[in-house]
């Protein structure tokens, strides 16, 4: 069995629990009886590139719970994409290091990078173990019930449209419709958490756009007239990625990131929630008002969910106890074992980097209403329990009262 250093990285957009999958790889690392120091890549892969690498090993137990509360990405980000001329600056680095363990916290395009990390060392003799922790607010990472991240996020946004709802509910006769637009580029997983803070018909959101339904000009304003029909105002919430019939992005953004993705906060660009906000106001000729908050929902660790502090830093400490047993090129999993309507109970399985590097996941059908225009049930069934109970607010009776 190898025995030798470790190293660790976040890469991508953080999530308010990412720091929890790090005290849990670091809380592991330091009980290990084969590692024998633990190193920190800063900012994320381009700290490897230039050797700029930070000693974890220091960190006692209270350090790593005030960590595990702390946002952003502790380590700091990058989403620097990997070069072929690339790898022997990075392999140098690792030999410098006499690195045996390499761990990544990230999604998609982080676990091609560890996957292509480890190929390279071991096509040249180095041998290495490689070994990911998923994390994403999207969820849209193939092979696990839910991502690090999400549950935390999901909460976010069902919290925003419950509380954002309530002042449009009461503002109606100045702002007849509101659109709330979440991250999220090609799966409607956190778009559709709004549904957890809706208890009656009135209350919002109205209409959820995902990706994965191609957008209807017609049925969304049709959708919208009827919501301001039965309740007096409207409550949408969309999608950043929510795309035509074609594929073109209806926030009609034509940046791209270094790995092709849209970037549909970029400078320049016109939000999904912008272009309905005119959509409707030209229809209708409502006043409104759109709220895109982007990032917020990636940092917000005041309304972190415990469940999800609790299984990213588990997720932390499984990653270093698979690499101890020579477990590599595989991803960390979260695996649900409840059923739908039993106590939430979950526990960790793997999968394959490559197939997760290669592989999304949209949210399915049977989670999307027949319009195309909210969730089911068995949607509500499983991202309950990830965003947990919600507060519950007073109305006051709207009845005429009689002289």
């Amino acid at each position: 069995m190898l025995k030798g250093n470790a190293l660790v990285g976040q890469s991508g957009g953080p999530t308010s629990v990412i720091n929890s999958s790090l005290a849990g790889v670091i809380d592991a690392a330091r009980k290990s009886k084969r590692i024998d120091r633990l190193f920190g890549m800063r900012f994320a892969i381009e700290g490897v590139l230039g050797g700029h690498l930070l000693d974890l090993s220091r960190y006692d137990r209270a350090t790593l719970k005030k960590l595990q509360q702390t946002p952003g990405s502790g380590l700091g980000s990058s989403r620097l994409k990997l070069r072929d001329e690339h790898f022997p600056a990075v392999l140098k680095t690792l030999k410098k290091f006499n690195i045996r363990y390499f761990i990544m916290i990230g999604g998609n395009d982080t676990m091609d990078t560890i996957h292509r990390v480890v190929e390279y060392a071991r096509d040249t003799g180095y041998e290495m173990i490689g070994v990911g922790v998923s994390k994403t607010v999207d969820n849209d990472l193939f092979g696990t019930d839910h991502t690090p991240g999400y549950p935390s996020a999901a909460r976010y946004v069902a919290m925003s449209v419950q509380q954002g709802g309530l002042l449009s509910r009461d503002m109606q006769r100045v702002d007849q419709y509101v659109i709330f637009q979440t991250v999220g580029r090609s799966a409607g997983w956190l778009p559709a958490a709004a549904a957890c803070a809706k208890k009656n018909a009135a209350d919002p959101p109205h209409v959820i756009l995902m990706p994965e339904v191609p957008f209807d000009r017609s049925a969304f304003l049709g959708a919208v007239e009827k919501a301001h029909r039965r309740f007096g105002f409207a409550s949408i919430v969309c999608g950043e990625g929510i795309t035509n019939a074609d594929g073109s992005p209806v926030s009609a953004s034509g940046t791209k990131d270094k790995f092709g993705n849209v970037e549909f906060g970029a400078m320049g660009g016109t939000s999904a929630a912008m272009m309905l906000h005119k959509m409707i106001g030209d229809e209708f000729g409502w006043r409104g008002e759109f709220q895109v908050t982007e990032s917020l929902q990636m940092c917000a660790a005041d309304r972190a969910v415990k469940l999800d502090i609790d299984e990213a830093f588990g997720c932390g400490r499984e990653a270093v106890r698979l690499a101890e047993a020579g477990t590599s090129g595989v991803m960390v999993t979260i695996e649900r074992t409840s059923k739908p309507g039993e106590s939430y109970a979950s526990g960790f399985g793997t999968i394959e980097l490559s197939k997760v590097a290669n592989e999304e996941r949209p949210m399915p059908g049977k989670f999307i209403t027949k319009d195309g225009l909210f969730v089911t049930k068995a949607f509500l069934e499983y991202a309950n329990p990830l965003v947990g109970e919600l507060p519950e607010y007073f109305s006051l009776d709207t009845h005429k009262a009689k002289p």
